[in-house]
């Protein structure tokens, strides 16, 4: 398979370059990221994102908000934010992207959520 300069996958049947599908192109992209699963990296591309660790506890105490509050504003239930906050559990990693983005810009969040008291 070759790519094309503006990067869209072509495939070369018969000598005569064929553009990709969108399903082709979903088909591939399972083929490469079994692959990868199963260490035959060849031309797969792999992107790594880092998930932040984030303080629930200190995130709620600079905003000034009791768990109730904090949960309340964000969507969260109050129970599983005590259980983040004692250690009994931690938060998956969208919910740590999530809180996060709480920790620096809680006006963000409030904005799509729509505030609350």
């Amino acid at each position: 398979m070759a790519t094309t300069k503006a990067s869209k996958p072509v495939k070369r049947i018969a000598g005569v370059r064929k553009r990709q599908t969108v399903g082709e192109s979903i088909i591939d992209g399972l083929r490469q990221a079994v692959a990868w699963t199963k260490g035959e990296n060849e031309n797969v591309r792999v992107t790594m994102v880092h998930v932040p660790e984030v303080d629930v506890r200190e995130v709620r105490a600079k905003m000034g908000l009791s768990q109730a509050q904090f949960a309340t504003r964000f969507g969260l239930p109050p129970a599983t934010l005590r259980n983040w906050e004692q250690g009994r559990s931690r938060p998956d990693a969208p919910t740590r992207v999530l809180l996060a983005v709480i920790a620096k810009h809680p006006e963000a969040v409030e904005d799509v959520l729509g505030k609350t008291g």
